[in-house]
């Protein structure tokens, strides 16, 4: 692949596909009078009718046309003779009937062969009548890669500028020095090539198709638009160009006869981890399909292949590693430049006369493919310290992370130079991530206006909000942005926030190393929700091993805003305000809170850094002279196990149902103005054998379940009915309660005996909620 813009050969790495418009041409080749005796033979005639004929072509590039020497035919296809009246024409027998009526010509089949009866049999090149240079033969050479699909089924061959054509031509036995090669590195013919002459090449297109319709060869002409190879820089379209370069083989063995190249990183992304898992295939199959890589380039600038060539046989010096070392050390007291600097005979003394530098400078994807020899190696060798850490293939880096394009790119060429280097890839792992765009699907651009820096979101909203953003994201396509969306994780953010605020304000009169409590002593819905937790703990753990980010920060959200704000802090919030502050109860839902606040700030702290760690600095660490500074000094945590947490989780799981409904209930008399708060309210449920075992098993806990004041449990096979009143009772100005004993106590009018107990006496007990 070779770009005029740039100069230089590139990676298939540096090839993108753009729609290009282009001529496409069937182009005849001349009969040569004295290969028709083998023509005749060909077709199995006596003789070859008296009258003129072509070998029919179909190209896309007609620039190649001068630079033609040989033409492909498919060894096992028929191919036919057609007299179309003044002419004879060669096309494959299946082509004909389409071509003569694009051509507007009726004709005959007078013969067929197979197209391995044509080998090596030569006609004009197409612009012989028009120049003494194009007059050559161009023999025909048996080709498996030639299809049916389009065209003639003939393809014209200029081994320069397509590598199958060079493959076919130099199986045929023709030399490098042979081979035409009429256009030059920045995309103009030579001076010395005929009639088109320091003309640029996609210019001279319409004009050497003009010049081939002066010499008769032209059968027909139009224009199609199809998918072409542009330079991924500078966007222009590239050809296949015949050049000297170096080259990594994918497919020779060493002389200790071990796999290859493509057979090491093929079974080196076996034992790679992906994620999503369809990047495996995606890098498996081109690593299966594509050629030797490149390693050379044509530029001033890069990293310098520091060889000393021969002059005659092209081989670098015998001495090139030792001498590779003293080059290096050269570079990095002098820079970069000291490669240019230097003279041959600086190094190779009386051995100078026989040897030039090498001017060609690496693959930039060979120098990011190494990087893991320098970081694994250099910079970060203490850091990857593992068992066998001194081996020299002992360091592999966890997670190697880029955007889906650098399966080609970075991903590839690590894994082949750890291939290289270590026969096994420098990575445990690779992660693809789409690309960013707008609310509508549509990349980001200047002039269309829909671009949204990051900086702008950091300075405007926080860095908090970007890190949420993309990890509540679906990474594995393209990722949308806009300002709608991140409203949204701002009240995300928000919801988590706030729960934080609330978790630690109650922990904040809390000393895990004097109020702490063995879980059995605690109320059973403080141990549901930190079994709820733990279930979390695990859910989340798993898809952080698994870099699947986006249905953790789902989880947390959902815990957040309904397992805790939603149903368990609402609950608590009774407990925490009207018991004793020493009282066993509320302390028992201090110990549900610190487990979980502890554990949750350890969850969020891979995406909500700062907010992670100003809340840990908040956190209660009690005496513990050993609590770690930083969170992120921290590991996940244990918690306590919850004796019989599958069946809580089960009994409570069906209490939040019936809670659900409950709720929406009460929201009826609400509205219908019959209740204010849900603490005005007093029920009667009706339920089934089940749901009035589960209910009845909380005793006088479940009207703290509900929030009402009261909360009456019937037996019925109706199934679950819900009966909402208005309490006739007074207020408690405390508690809120309405209960029948307010103001019975004549010290305390406005209070209710559980807030006098609470206030004054040995307080509330209860066991579940």
């Amino acid at each position: 692949n070779w770009c005029f813009d740039c100069g230089s050969a590139l990676a298939e790495a540096e090839v993108e596909y753009q729609d290009k418009t282009d001529p496409t041409v069937d182009v005849g080749f001349a009969f040569d009078d004295a290969q028709r005796p083998h023509l005749t033979k060909a077709f199995g005639l006596t003789e070859l009718p008296n009258k003129p004929g072509q070998i029919v072509i179909w190209t896309t590039t007609p620039w190649t046309i001068p630079a033609n020497q040989a033409m492909n035919v498919h060894p096992e296809l028929n191919y036919a003779l057609v007299d179309v009246g003044d002419k004879l024409l060669i096309l494959a027998q299946d082509r004909v009937e389409t071509c003569l009526q694009d051509y507007g010509l009726e004709g005959k089949v007078i013969a067929s062969c197979q197209g391995q009866q044509l080998a090596n049999i030569s006609f004009w090149h197409p612009l012989a009548p028009l120049h003494e240079g194009y007059k050559r033969l161009s023999p025909i050479y048996p080709a498996e890669y030639v299809t049916l699909d389009t065209g003639t089924g003939i393809v014209h061959s200029a081994p320069a500028y397509g590598e199958e054509d060079f493959k076919s031509c130099k199986s045929n036995k023709l030399a490098d020095k042979d081979i035409l090669n009429p256009v030059m590195g920045h995309g103009v013919y030579a001076s010395w090539l005929p009639l088109f002459a320091n003309e640029y090449i996609w210019k001279a297109n319409p004009k050497i198709v003009e010049a081939m319709r002066e010499a008769g060869s032209l059968l027909r002409d139009k224009t199609y638009t199809h998918s072409y190879m542009h330079c991924w820089r500078h966007k222009s379209p590239i050809i296949y160009r015949a050049t000297s370069q170096w080259f990594a083989s994918m497919d020779n063995k060493p002389a200790d006869d071990k796999a290859s190249l493509r057979e090491t990183a093929l079974a080196g992304i076996e034992s790679t981890g992906f994620f999503p898992a369809w990047g495996k295939q995606r890098l498996k199959s081109m690593i299966a399909n594509r050629p030797d890589w490149t390693l050379s380039r044509q530029r001033q600038w890069g990293v310098p292949m520091a060889f000393f060539v021969h002059k005659e046989s092209g081989k670098p010096h015998p001495r090139t590693i030792e001498l590779l070392e003293e080059i290096a050390k050269r570079v990095e007291k002098e820079g970069v430049e000291a490669w240019q600097k230097l003279e041959v005979a600086e190094f190779l003394g009386e051995e100078a006369k026989h040897y030039e530098k090498n001017r060609d400078t690496l693959d930039v994807w060979f120098d990011s493919g190494t990087t893991h020899w320098h970081v694994n190696r250099g910079s970060h060798r203490d850091e990857l310290l593992i068992a066998d850490a001194e081996k020299p293939d002992g360091r592999l880096a966890d997670l190697y992370l880029e955007g889906s394009d650098q399966h080609r790119g970075w991903f590839h060429s690590s894994l082949l130079t750890g291939a290289m280097l270590d026969g096994k890839p420098p990575y445990k792992a690779l992660l693809t991530h789409g690309f960013t765009v707008d609310g509508q699907g549509r990349k980001m651009s200047k002039s269309v206006g829909n671009v949204i820096a990051p900086q702008q979101i950091a300075d405007k909203l926080g860095a908090e909000i970007i890190r949420l953003w993309v990890a509540s994201t679906d990474y594995s396509g393209e990722m949308t942005i806009s300002d709608e969306i991140l409203k949204r994780v701002t009240e995300s953010y928000r919801r988590i926030r706030n729960t934080l605020r609330f978790l630690l304000a109650n922990l904040s009169d809390f000393d895990p190393s004097k109020h702490s409590m063995p879980a059995e002593q605690w109320l059973e819905i403080d141990r549901y929700v930190v079994a709820l937790a733990n279930q979390l703990q695990n859910d989340v753990e798993a898809h952080y091993h698994s870099y699947e980010f986006q249905p953790a920060v789902a989880r947390m959200l959902t815990f957040c805003s309904e397992d805790l704000g939603g149903f368990y802090l609402d609950i608590l919030k009774d407990r925490l305000y009207t018991s004793a502050p020493n009282s066993p109860d509320r302390r028992a839902a201090q110990n549900a809170l610190f487990q979980i606040t502890r554990n949750l700030l350890k969850w969020l702290s891979p995406f909500l850094t700062f907010t992670a760690e100003e809340a840990w600095k908040d956190f209660p660490h009690g005496s513990n002279t050993n609590a770690p500074e930083s969170i992120f000094m921290e590991e996940f945590g244990q918690f306590p196990e919850i004796i019989h947490a599958d069946e809580l989780l089960a009994k409570w799981g069906r209490i939040r149902e019936i809670r659900s409904e409950i709720t929406k209930a009460i929201e009826v008399e609400r509205e219908a103005g019959n209740v204010g708060s849900s603490l005005q309210a007093e029920l009667t449920i009706k339920v089934g054998d089940v749901g009035f075992a589960i209910l009845h098993s909380l005793e006088d806990d479940f009207r703290f379940v509900t929030i009402t004041s009261s909360a009456n449990i019937e037996l019925s096979n109706q199934g679950l009915e819900i009966l909402v009143r208005g309490s006739q009772y007074k207020k408690c100005g405390r508690c809120w309660h309405h209960t029948k004993d307010v103001g019975s106590n004549t010290d305390h009018p406005e209070l209710c005996g559980r807030c006098i107990s609470n206030l004054f006496g040995d307080g509330d007990h209860r066991l579940f909620a």
